[in-house]
């Protein structure tokens, strides 16, 4: 397989050729970026925003927000990838209709966060080596 790159002039990321850039839904997430998807059963979404948190501020934040909504966290680490600092997320949840996994990185870069979420309900191994390239390919122009 090859590489392909995002690149929308502020960020840089590069994601396999077997994943399809969608255009982001932005009416439902108007801070999403890019949306890339892989048959029915990956989606990766690229959400940025302002924030005035640190990364360990904004860890417990997104854990809470998780299980709020049911989710069940795994793992959830502050991580060096790339030369940056990362919060690495791994949670599982349950809805009536889908059980799926949720792999999430999340950086902060002059008060603005960028978050790469995974949303997978097969969870193979090619999809977690997928979002887990994109991270360590993560550039902000």
């Amino acid at each position: 397989m090859t590489n392909k790159n995002f690149n929308n002039g502020e960020i840089f990321f590069d994601y396999s050729d077997n994943w399809f850039l969608e255009d982001p839904d932005t009416k439902n997430n108007p801070d999403c970026i890019a949306t890339l998807s892989k048959n029915e059963n990956n989606l990766i979404n690229v959400v940025t925003f302002e924030t005035e948190a640190s990364l360990k501020e904004f860890k417990p934040l997104m854990e809470d927000m998780l299980k709020e909504d049911g989710a069940l966290i795994i793992s959830s680490n502050i991580i060096e990838i790339n030369d940056k600092s990362a919060i690495k997320l791994h949670a599982n949840m349950t809805l009536p209709e889908i059980n799926f996994n949720i792999r999430t990185f999340v950086f902060i870069e002059d008060f603005q966060i960028y978050i790469f979420e995974l949303r997978t309900a097969d969870d193979s191994e090619t999809a977690v080596e997928d979002i887990n390239n994109i991270a360590e390919s993560f550039k902000i122009l």
